[in-house]
């Protein structure tokens, strides 16, 4: 599935041709999974075509395994919440609708079924209760103001760097009681850990390799010293100290420490850069936030929706069974693409545009649902509602100032660099 453009097309003249090309294949040669289509931001009138007209679409035309496309809202829900059916056990393929190469298959709690799941899930709820949200709300609130007061006024910078990354990943070696110097290598080990060889953040396997090598031996580092010591308040001593992971073999831990990783760093780093372009591509929408700053309630969980930062997750069906009409047979990939039930108009009014006073705009499909839906959603949404809280304290405008560098996958949703300039 290739798209042709010129050199430095405008945007619109790729959106037409992306259009065009959805509408002309026939559906039996569909790969909606093709991270270029999430690189160039082309994803949606092919997923618009599906719902439309082949909602549980078979892809047999990918240079991977064949797999289940399902598209539409309610029928990612059916998947996402029957559990005896579908499967995110690690040992068939795990979430991600690629498998994993040999040696990188590392179970972690959303990536088993019951009853292994909510005992491993449960160790690390308590770092997620109100109570303990509050007092990282303060936190949150000193570290936003001082990363937003350091920033360039009249200047071009890179807001995903400067903001987005920084900020999640302070968060970050909070939860684990990280070596704060240390910081950046938590995204460093988010990005290899969900990279395609394409994508560029690793030149080979023997690279991806050492980088992952690094991560599991500063883990178990810290473990170890977790475990000799007295419980603390982070998610390395919460599970070091529990019945149900405190003796965990070295790959589900690996697996817990990369899923607490990745789920902290992508959801709440994508979809704090996503907001700043989805207000600056609805100007509307942004002067009526200005207007009016206790939108933000409203605006969080709607940018939430409109970025979808993780696009996809995969189940394994346990038996036959049937799905929109389509009969899916036992060990086939099931894909539910979020991003895709995120813009489905049968459930969501206008789900083409951004609305940030939507009356009902957290049912959107992005944390997921069932025994599997993210454990840290809320945390994410006081990091962005604090975020904007900030900023409109602040600046008058962020302004983008040139086309964003999107992530080369279909799974991570976004960004690796945001221009904009402060005005």
């Amino acid at each position: 599935m290739n798209i042709q453009t010129r050199i430095n097309p405008d945007k619109a003249e790729i959106q037409r041709i992306a259009r065009d090309l959805a509408y002309s294949m026939p559906l039996k040669d569909f790969h909606p999974g093709a991270p270029k289509l999430f690189a160039t931001d082309t994803l949606w009138p092919f997923f618009e075509r599906l719902r439309a007209e082949e909602p549980v679409h078979y892809c047999t035309s990918a240079p991977i395994e064949p797999y289940w496309s399902v598209t539409k809202y309610n029928d990612i829900m059916k998947v996402d919440t029957s559990h005896g059916i579908f499967s995110s056990d690690s040992k068939l393929g795990g979430i991600g609708i690629r498998d994993e190469p040999e040696g990188y298959s590392w179970p972690s709690f959303i990536s088993m079924d019951e009853p292994k799941h909510t005992p491993q899930r449960k160790t690390v709820t308590p770092m997620f209760t109100p109570d303990h949200l509050d007092e990282l709300a303060k936190l949150i609130r000193t570290r936003t103001c001082k990363v937003l007061d350091g920033l360039p006024r009249g200047k071009t910078f890179d807001w995903v760097d400067r903001v987005s990354i920084e900020l999640t990943t302070q968060m970050l070696a909070t939860l684990f009681d990280f070596p704060w110097e240390e910081r950046r290598k938590l995204t460093r080990w988010s990005d290899v850990a969900t990279a395609l060889p394409k994508s560029g953040v690793v030149s080979s396997p023997e690279e991806r390799r050492e980088v992952m090598d690094e991560c599991f031996a500063y883990f178990q580092n810290l473990w170890n010293e977790r475990v000799n010591s007295e419980p603390r308040n982070d998610l390395v001593s919460m599970m070091a100290h529990s019945d149900a992971t405190r003796f965990m073999d070295p790959d589900n831990l690996m697996g817990n420490m990369i899923l607490l990783i990745v789920g902290g760093n992508d959801t709440t780093r994508n979809t704090m850069t996503g907001s700043v372009l989805a207000l600056n591509e609805n100007p509307d929408q942004y002067q009526k936030l200005r207007d009016n700053p206790s939108l933000i309630e409203t605006m969080v969980p709607e940018v939430i929706r409109w970025q979808t930062p993780l696009a996809h997750m995969r189940r394994t069906a346990l038996q036959d069974t049937e799905l929109g009409g389509k009969t899916i047979r036992k060990g086939d990939r099931v894909v539910m693409w979020y991003v895709s039930g995120n813009r489905d108009d049968e459930v969501i009014e206008r789900p083409n545009e951004f609305i940030i006073d939507r009356a009902r705009p957290k049912i959107h499909l992005s944390f997921g649902f069932g025994i599997h839906r993210c454990v840290g959603m809320r945390l994410a949404e006081l990091q962005l509602r604090i975020v904007w809280e900030e900023i409109l304290k602040r600046f008058e405008n962020i302004e983008v100032v040139g086309e964003p560098k999107r992530v080369y996958s279909s799974f991570v949703k976004g960004y690796e660099t945001l221009p904009v300039r402060i005005s």
